[in-house]
């Protein structure tokens, strides 16, 4: 799904290293459905939420403000196929389900980190911006 151009050729980068690494740029580059996932906004709240460790539904559901059980059931769902969360059932009455981070999604949870954690040091800036006082 990757698009090869001169760059990448003058770079001396192997044919197996470009196929390999994909093209978010490219509309069928399965590289965007992953990207979607992990930086929906309810993505990165879980990623962030388990990057503490091991959580019941409820426990994320109540951690997560405003998400519904829904979006949050549909979320580690995608994060699970995508192999960045491990839902664990266990059996017990009444059921239990623990999610927790993989090792791939731990070091998800930690570029998204990075982000968010801009984010919120920004955000006096970015509301400045918004009600037209620029603080550049």
């Amino acid at each position: 799904m990757t698009t090869l151009d001169d760059t990448d050729f003058e770079a001396g980068i192997p044919l197996s290293q470009r196929l390999a690494r994909g093209d978010l740029m490219a509309a069928a580059c399965p590289s965007r459905e992953v990207l979607k996932h992990l930086t929906s906004r309810w993505g990165v709240l879980v990623l962030i939420a388990l990057e503490g460790g091991t959580r019941r539904f409820s426990e994320l559901r109540r951690t997560i403000g405003g998400v519904s059980e829904r979006m949050l059931a549909q979320t580690l769902q995608w994060l699970e196929q995508d192999g960045i969360v491990h839902r664990r059932a266990l059996d017990v009455v009444p059921p239990h389900v623990e999610y927790s981070l993989t090792p791939l999604g731990r070091e998800a949870a930690e570029k998204v980190r990075g982000l968010a954690d801009w984010i919120e040091v920004s955000v006096p800036r970015i509301m400045g911006h918004r009600d037209g006082r620029s603080q550049a």
